[in-house]
């Protein structure tokens, strides 16, 4: 089932995450990159990195979403990957259910479904990943946590957001809602 989000599923943060996982070729072999962007401000809300495909990986990212935002049950926060056996394990399925998340997974093999994963991983890869060889995983795991950390969260501008960083365009709607 493809999925048409409402707008008002992504007007305020925590209401709609999307998750994927992308390979990071290193001269030791690949490195896989997990992560979950909150569709609201396309802030990179959590991810792992790891030499391995295994359920582990999503579910450290999504231990790490949960642990910043603290949704809590009942909070009606909508989880959207793609099928990969990773996302449809048993172990990932308890643990949304245990975090108070609710599932949601696009069509098979359609990548717009979760663009705004797409789009991170397309920005890392451009901006990034194919500007140099990585020899070591570690190197491109240094990168990255700078990349999204010191990089895209606080200070890449986005046009959807108006040309603003995915955190000052949550800072924007936090005081805004303080003001109303």
């Amino acid at each position: 089932m493809n999925r048409a989000f409402a707008p008002a599923t992504i007007a305020r943060p925590n209401r709609l995450w999307a998750a994927d996982i992308t390979y990071v070729r290193t001269w030791e072999g690949w490195l896989y990159l997990a992560a979950i962007l909150d569709c609201f401000s396309r802030r990179v809300i959590g991810w792992a990195m790891a030499d391995h495909l295994r359920t582990e990986l999503v579910l450290d990212a999504l231990g790490m979403a949960v642990w910043q935002r603290k949704p809590g049950a009942g909070a009606g926060v909508v989880h959207h990957s793609d099928h990969g056996c990773q996302y449809t394990s048993l172990a990932f399925g308890r643990e949304l259910q245990d975090s108070g998340l609710l599932p949601s997974m696009g069509s098979v093999g359609d990548a717009y479904d979760n663009a705004v994963a797409e789009s991170f991983f397309a920005t890392l890869k451009c901006e990034l990943l194919y500007r140099r060889s990585w020899p070591r995983r570690e190197d491109a795991r240094r990168a990255i946590f700078d990349f999204i950390e010191a990089w895209y969260n606080p200070r890449r501008r986005h046009s959807t957001l108006g040309y603003v960083s995915p955190a000052s365009y949550e800072r924007q709607h936090y005081r805004e809602q303080t003001v109303a």
